[in-house]
């Protein structure tokens, strides 16, 4: 099969969901209104709260959500086949992610910028709401862990990106400075950012950089993991417009030039795909991994994240000038994220072929072809754009391992800042007066996160982390919680016809994601991973709790409509 039409498919669905889909259910559903007085304007302090243009927005949005995980989710995934991967990841993006982020931040530019857990506290209950917000925090727990070991990976594999990719951090402080402080023309702004970035791109190819061996007792790897965490920490405390958003927005910038040339590039090469169609289970050190519901879970962020919502109702919310800049934001966020594991998955399932040019190229050969992982994102797509538009190989390698540190860098950023906000709102309500601070609050999310880092994660035993199957369930429970969570808003409302929109796809994520926690508690359990053991049973006492109570409200709303009527 050529790889071309699981792009022209893709792309067409995409276009499709954005143009008819999330048109219908923001005019007709959420009934976005540009007379709301968003967050951004009634609390503007231009730290947290500010008014933002919304393609800036967007570029912040979309590569906070974005992170590694619609790349290392796919990369792995494929493993069951191309099919099962491909269906998932667009129907998801265009009936699943969109809405789901859409409706998450309209929820929270409704109720004053708060996060999905407080919300959940307001229409549900207070102490669901509490064990709402501990899901929440060990999503970002392991958000911060998983990317930090990702990055520290692409770190010590590729050395020709680490000049590019620190680089970045300064283009964008001097974005920063440009648009807000010194009021520049935001195309020229842009313009010049780019091409500083990618100007970096061959000097790193020419200067690759690499870490000592071994350092104070810390390999190379185990370094990388230090310095970005302190990185993490220093960047959660500044002013969203100084360093996150230009971040975001020239990463998200980078992002679509990169998917344009390996798109094209597919265009001009046809490539084959050399994966099978369908592999129902596949053979792993511990067993057997059956494709249903461990996919749904694996694929992770490139089809649904409850991720977003923590971004969309954490920090999104608080820039959102217009309200129908909701629709804009949230569902193209969606959208480029489903972008991105497309072309990961074209890359791993065609790339890898041209690589292995004078191999046996037969599918029933691709289990000894494929060795799953992040890595074949690279590596297939720098054979494919290299063939496509002529870039060395190297160049190409580069540029594709540049977007997936960048992408994870940004998704740490944002995640220690949320861990952050939650630890002080739990200083405030359980009365902690160290919590409430800045500075403790951040010390304590990254002291965690780099603990999981350091011991509860660990490599794989390909080139995934170990906890990247229990992010993934979490990470699809949060998801799910969430449309719970807008989907009672909705029938409070009066809107339960509309709420469809939101329960069709929380009972489907919900059902996968919690049997995908049952069947990983069993695999714990028989490793004797304790660390991982617990999280899971916090996850899923939690889950059930929440599902029970939101399930007993939404009876509840019902009942006093039915009476309101008959009143």
């Amino acid at each position: 099969m050529n790889a071309l039409w699981l792009l022209v498919i893709g792309v067409l669905m995409y276009l499709a969901g954005w143009f008819f889909y999330s048109k219908f259910v923001a005019s007709k559903i959420l009934k976005l209104n540009d007379e709301f007085k968003t967050p951004a304007h009634e609390f503007k302090d231009n730290i947290d709260y500010v008014p933002t243009n919304k393609f800036v927005l967007w570029g912040h949005h979309f590569t906070t959500v974005a992170g590694a995980a619609p790349i290392v989710g796919p990369a792995i995934a494929v493993q069951w086949g191309w099919l099962p991967a491909f269906l998932w990841v667009v129907f998801g993006t265009v009936f699943f992610a969109g809405i789901h982020d859409m409706s998450a931040l309209w929820a929270s530019v409704r109720n004053q910028g708060k996060s999905i857990g407080t919300i959940c506290q307001r229409y549900i209950g207070s102490k669901v709401g509490q064990l709402f917000m501990i899901v929440i925090f060990l999503v970002l727990l392991m958000v911060n862990a998983a990317f930090g070991v990702i990055i520290a990976q692409e770190s010590v594999r590729y050395p020709t990106t680490i000049i590019p990719a620190w680089g970045a951090i300064a283009i964008a402080l001097v974005m920063g400075q440009a648009i807000y402080k010194f009021k520049m023309n935001l195309a020229l702004v842009t313009v010049i950012a780019v091409t500083a970035l990618y100007a970096l791109v061959p000097l790193g190819v020419a200067v690759p950089v690499s870490l000592p061996e071994s350092f104070m007792g810390l390999d190379s790897f185990r370094q990388w993991i230090v310095i970005l965490f302190i990185y993490c920490g220093i960047a959660s405390i500044l002013p969203v417009w100084m360093l996150l958003q230009p971040r975001d927005y020239v990463n998200g910038i980078q992002l679509f030039v990169g998917l344009a040339l390996l798109y094209v590039s597919v265009v001009i090469v046809s490539p084959t795909v050399v994966a099978p169609s369908l592999i129902p289970a596949i053979k792993e050190p511990g067993g057997w991994s059956i494709i249903v519901p461990i996919l749904f879970v694996t694929v992770a962020c490139g089809a649904i994240s409850g991720f977003h919502g923590i971004v969309s109702s954490g920090t999104t919310s608080k820039q959102v000038d217009k309200e129908s800049d909701v629709r804009f934001v949230g569902y193209l966020g969606a959208v480029g994220e489903g972008s991105l594991s497309l072309a990961t998955i074209i890359a791993c399932v065609a790339g890898v072929g041209l690589l292995a040019s004078g191999s046996d190229l037969n599918p029933s050969s691709w289990a000894s072809l494929y060795k799953g992982g992040a890595v074949n994102f690279a590596n297939g797509g720098g054979a494919i754009m290299s063939e496509g538009i002529g870039l060395p190989f190297g160049v190409s390698q580069t540029l594709l391992s540049l977007m997936l540190i960048l992408f994870a860098a940004t998704t740490m950023d944002s995640g220690i800042r949320l861990q952050r906000y939650i630890i002080q709102e739990w200083g405030e309500i359980y009365k902690i007066p160290a919590l409430r601070g800045k500075g403790i609050a951040t010390i304590v999310a990254v002291a965690l996160s780099f603990f999981l880092a350091i011991n509860g994660v660990g490599a794989g035993g390909k080139n995934e982390v170990a906890i990247w199957p229990l992010f993934g369930a979490t990470n699809q429970l949060l998801a799910s919680l969430t449309l719970l969570t807008v989907s009672v808003i909705l029938i409070k409302s009066k809107r339960l016809g509309g709420s469809l929109v939101t329960l069709i796809p929380m009972s489907f994520v919900l059902t996968m994601s919690f049997w995908a926690a049952l069947v990983k508690l069993g695999d714990y359990f028989k490793a004797q991973n304790w660390l991982l053991f617990g999280i899971n049973i916090v996850v899923i006492a939690v889950t059930v709790m929440v599902v029970l109570s939101a399930l007993s409200t939404i009876a509840q709303i019902l009942r006093e409509q039915k009476n309101e009527a008959h009143s």
